[in-house]
């Protein structure tokens, strides 16, 4: 018992002193004197970085707050990439609010990191307190010396000129032998708060827990244009496959069309084991091309290329020409592999292995790919498989790609796009990543935090103008814009819309008028300027004759292709930068629900856009102008110009009219033009 006790007491001497005066103790020296709240922008409170592109302005907001009445002071700490000094930007106080708000511009590609810093503003609390003393007759004799201290305190801190006119401001504060106005005309002098603000040493620095970063990349990853093509069907004769030099001899047409993008499919070796053949047949005749995504062979695997394109200097050749036209290749990057794929004999421990020892093919029930094996990507050997999925991109880096889409991320773990953007933008910032993840939308959200640069979207599946200004407004009015940027393609290899094989024609012209004016980021699949629209049978989004499959000869100038609509629409966006940003978009009233009428509003720049979403009949309705947002008087009639047509027309007031016939025209792009004289 006694050693019980005394093993006791040694306990009770031993613990921590949690007496009441050490808890207050411990509770002032651990608490700031000023809170720092709700910092802007920011997505899930600074776990990941926000987006924007080279020459974006930041604008920062912070909650910030103390006990009493006291004014504060905050700034911008930021920093540029490869920096290791920090710059400061000042920020603006709203009293009323508690809000701080302020700016930096980012002027270059990489990660850049910024936090608020805040603290008393004790010149403005003093001279806003002596300024209502003065107002109500008060003796203020005190005050001006406590003043006098603070000016002499920034004197202190400040090099001349400016330390020898704070000096003789305290003085004069001091001078009791002077009359008080003349000493409180000199206390409320601006020119003196603005050196006294300038150079007095905050008392009380707070900055705040978290470091928020911003990913910068180039102006196209956040407005471009997309063509994607299969460069083995690129040949002009029917029947041969494609190689890079006939994809070359197409860039012309395509830079003609106004793209920014040529995406291609796998280039890669396709396996020949359980090869697919035409419309996704399980067993392929012979001199049928299989799957692309079907990837590797004898002849290499994720870095080699199919040898009916061309050699690895062939692809170099058609990437340069691509260049010369104005034009960036994005490559398709799917981490799969076919049984043939020299990793399977290489690393068969990266591999999904059934119990009976076979290899496990991919499966999305109930699609089946026999063509395919997935990869294990937690397998006991994953830091390799890691590295050398690292190695397939810095190969096709070394060959002058810079853009990559995605297959399928969200089959593969989020820790590893996480690592591997990372360690990509790292030592390659302008590399861009696009991810074609049509899933759930916490998942397809959570690649776009964790570093995608764009991201397909559920835009194909928006048809109706309920669905479109429901979906678009939460793209561009929520948090998503901070760090998701949507890819609007119309089509892919893989969807076909039923609103497309319906439509027609006119539904080909509604969705390139919607995707290339909702979103800065849209693409199309090779066809669409023919408008393609047969599926493989009723109720299916998939192709007939799908190009995944076999050889597709086209004549690009078939009667009834939409090349010049396409054209000109690319043309119109490069000249109008309101096309050129997500979140200036602003649904307005159409009283006949089949059409859709928006406004985009940019520098100088300010388009009302209606399209008839019918592709069948002609629509008319009443349109609702937001003067307001316009800076229109409701009683002055103004003009607006059909960027599409040339022609122009005098609205007056809210409520204007149009008619829109898919025969003829599916939609006005308009231009404000401003007021005319009655």
């Amino acid at each position: 018992m006694i050693k019980a006790m005394e093993r006791s007491s040694r306990t009770m001497r031993r613990m921590p002193d949690r007496s009441p005066d050490r808890m207050v103790f411990e509770v002032a020296a651990n608490h700031p004197g000023l809170m720092i709240e709700n910092v802007r922008p920011s997505v899930d409170g600074g776990r990941y970085a926000v987006k924007r592109v080279v020459g974006d302005i930041v604008h920062v907001t912070a909650t910030v707050y103390r006990d009493g009445h006291d004014w504060i002071a905050a700034r911008i700490r930021y920093r540029a990439p490869g920096r290791n000094a920090w710059c400061t930007a000042p920020m603006t106080y709203e009293q009323g609010w508690d809000r701080c708000s302020g700016s930096f511009t980012v002027d270059r590609i990489g990660r850049w990191s910024f936090t608020v810093e805040a603290w008393t503003d004790r010149f403005t609390s003093w001279r806003t307190d002596i300024e209502k003393k003065i107002r109500a007759g008060q003796d203020v004799a005190s005050d001006l010396i406590e003043g006098a201290g603070l000016i002499a305190e920034a004197a202190a801190n400040a090099p001349e000129p400016d330390s020898v006119v704070l000096a003789d401001a305290a003085e004069l504060l001091r001078a009791d032998d002077r009359l008080p106005g003349s000493r409180s005309r000199v206390a409320l002098d601006a020119q003196l708060a603005a050196l006294v603000l300038e150079h007095l040493p905050p008392a009380d620095l707070t900055r705040s827990e978290r470091v928020c970063d911003v990913t910068v990349d180039a102006a196209d990853a956040a407005f471009a244009a997309w063509y994607e093509m299969f460069p083995r069907s690129q040949s002009p004769e029917p029947g041969r496959h494609g190689t890079f030099a006939d994809a070359g001899r197409r860039l012309p047409a395509i830079a003609e069309l106004g793209f920014d993008v040529v995406y291609l499919p796998p280039i890669h070796p396709i396996g020949r084991t359980n090869r697919k053949g035409r419309n996704n047949a399980l067993v392929a005749e012979p001199g049928e091309p299989g799957s692309p995504w079907a990837i590797g062979s004898s002849d290499g695997g994720h870095t080699a290329v199919e040898p009916a394109l061309g050699t690895l200097r062939d692809f170099d050749r058609f990437v340069r020409r691509a260049r010369e036209l104005g034009l960036e290749i994005a490559l398709d990057y799917a981490l799969q592999c076919s049984p043939d794929h020299p990793w399977v004999t290489q690393h068969p421990e990266w591999f999904f292995v059934r119990p009976d020892g076979t290899i496990k093919f991919a499966e999305n029930p109930p699609k089946r790919y026999e063509d395919i094996v997935p990869i294990d990507f937690w397998n006991a050997d994953y830091p390799a498989l890691w590295d050398a999925c690292l190695g397939i991109l810095e190969h096709w880096i070394g060959h002058g790609v810079r853009i990559f889409r995605v297959d399928n991320p969200h089959t593969k773990p989020f820790a590893f796009w996480e690592w591997i953007i990372g360690r990509v933008k790292a030592k390659h910032p302008g590399v861009v990543f696009l991810s074609e993840a049509f899933t759930r939308p916490a998942r397809m959200l959570g690649l776009a935090k964790l570093g995608f640069t764009q991201s397909y979207t559920y835009f194909t599946w928006r048809n109706s103008p309920g669905e479109i200004r429901e979906y678009l407004t939460e793209l561009t009015t929520s948090e998503f814009v901070e760090f998701m940027r949507p890819n609007f393609f119309i089509n892919t290899p893989d969807i076909l819309h039923e609103y497309l094989q319906a439509g027609g024609r006119p539904a080909f012209l509604v969705r390139l008028v919607l995707a290339a004016t909702l979103s800065p980021l849209y693409g199309i699949y090779s066809g669409f300027e023919l408008c393609e629209n047969v599926p493989v049978r009723p109720g299916s989004e998939e192709y007939l004759d799908s190009e995944k499959y076999q050889l597709r000869f086209r004549d690009w100038n078939a009667d009834g292709n939409i090349n010049a609509d396409i054209a000109l629409i690319n043309r119109i966006r490069r000249e109008h930068p309101a096309l050129q940003r997500l979140d200036n978009l602003r649904f307005d009233l159409s009283e006949n629900d089949s059409i859709l009428f928006y406004h985009k509003a940019g520098p100088d720049d300010d388009l009302l856009i209606a399209v008839n979403i019918d592709p069948h009949h002609a629509q008319e309705t009443m349109v609702h102008v937001p003067l307001d947002r316009l800076g229109i008087d409701a009683t002055q009639p103004f003009e607006v110009e059909d960027l599409l047509t040339g022609a122009s027309y005098v609205w007056h007031g809210v409520r204007n009219y149009v008619r829109l016939d898919p025969a003829s025209q599916v939609a006005h792009l308009l231009r404000v033009r401003g007021p005319v004289s009655p």
